[in-house]
């Protein structure tokens, strides 16, 4: 079964999946290794770990395809990868389909903020018109080449006009085609457990460490109906602080052991990155 066929089969399964987010493709592999079912390529990620810069529309669809394209090298399970506002208008949404599919997506995401955009649990955000929306979606649908690529919609609507417009504008986006909703950064628990009651598509739900929507469960989530329970960076986040924790230890203590905890052994990093594979290759062809 094709990566596509298979996320199309666990969204639609609507388990809660947990997602992921890579942001880079030794990320990717980690995820990959540890049995996630699929990988999400964050755009925050990207733009906080590659640029040092915040979540506030500095990435593009260079970068992102890039990313993509190594990460999809890297790993052989389904990617969910997050275009942003899809990098302009309508056909500016078109080509990012193309350059996206082709780079090995299996999914996108799009969103409806106005550009430059920002990390939906950031004060600040604005949308486009619901129409603007609505046409998006509908390019997205039109420019795949693969029935199975997949179209995730997200709006940010609750936060600039309310819980209630952003459930009538998600509806707007399955009818234009939309494979998968996401409704970002609602804010109270009773607003999470009504949206598979209001919604039919397959959901995603956004669990962003330190945001503004409750933390819930998976298994809880999956019971509410929910296709994905999103993790984008979650990685990260542990990233960060494990270079931390291993970086003081190395200026107050001027060393850093494989017996401290902090590192991966040396064995471990290079079983990683496919080193005993690829020493077999260089035997192959030496």
């Amino acid at each position: 079964m094709s990566t596509r066929k298979q996320l199309r089969s666990l969204v639609e399964a609507r388990q809660g999946i947990i997602v992921p987010g890579a942001f880079n493709a030794l990320s990717a592999k980690v995820i990959a290794d540890l049995g996630f079912q699929a990988i999400y390529v964050t755009g925050a990620g990207v733009t906080n770990m590659w640029f040092g810069m915040p979540d506030q529309g500095f990435m593009g669809l260079h970068e992102i395809a890039d990313h993509t394209a190594r990460i999809r090298d890297a790993v052989d399970v389904p990617l969910i990868v997050d275009a942003d506002t899809g990098f302009g208008n309508a056909l500016n949404v078109r080509h990012t389909v193309r350059v996206l599919e082709r780079a090995g997506a299996d999914c996108i995401q799009l969103e409806d903020q106005v550009a430059p955009k920002r990390c939906g649990h950031f004060s600040g955000k604005e949308v486009i018109s619901t129409e603007e929306a609505v046409s998006k979606i509908k390019a997205a649908v039109d420019a795949r080449h693969d029935p199975d690529f997949l179209i995730m919609a997200r709006t940010d609507a609750a936060a600039t006009h309310g819980f209630e417009a952003a459930i009538e504008r998600a509806q707007k986006f399955a009818e234009a085609g939309a494979d998968i909703l996401f409704v970002e950064a609602v804010t109270e628990a009773e607003q999470v457990r009504a949206l598979p009651q209001r919604l039919s598509k397959p959901q995603l739900m956004n669990m962003v460490i330190g945001g503004r929507t409750p933390i819930f469960n998976a298994d809880q989530l999956a019971e509410m109906g929910f296709g994905i329970v999103l993790y984008a960076n979650a990685a990260l986040q542990g990233a960060v602080t494990g270079m931390q924790k291993a970086l003081t230890v190395l200026r107050d203590e001027k060393e850093v052991q494989e017996s401290s905890g902090l590192v991966a052994t040396f064995a471990e990093r290079q079983r990683l990155v496919s080193k005993p594979e690829w020493d077999e290759l260089e035997k192959r062809y030496s």
